[in-house]
């Protein structure tokens, strides 16, 4: 596998770091797991991976709940 040297400030590095062991991940495969979403081919849907996967799992949820959820929530 070919190596790959980004120069990074040096906060970034430590706050990757700690977002990566938080998900148990290495930096390495976090990077790569980026690269990989960036460099996939556009499907048309303008969205990120992770949004279409979630696609209509909230079928039976109506706007009205999801609205009051959120008053409840921040308010």
């Amino acid at each position: 596998m070919p190596k790959l040297t980004l120069s990074v400030s040096s906060s970034v590095v430590e706050t990757a770091k700690s977002h990566a062991k938080e998900r148990g991940l290495s930096l390495s495969k976090m990077v790569e797991s980026y690269l990989i979403s960036v460099a996939a081919p556009a499907s048309g849907s303008g969205r990120v991976p992770v949004t279409r996967s979630l696609r209509g799992s909230l079928k039976t949820a109506s706007q009205v709940e999801y609205r009051e959820h959120l008053v409840r929530k921040y308010l």
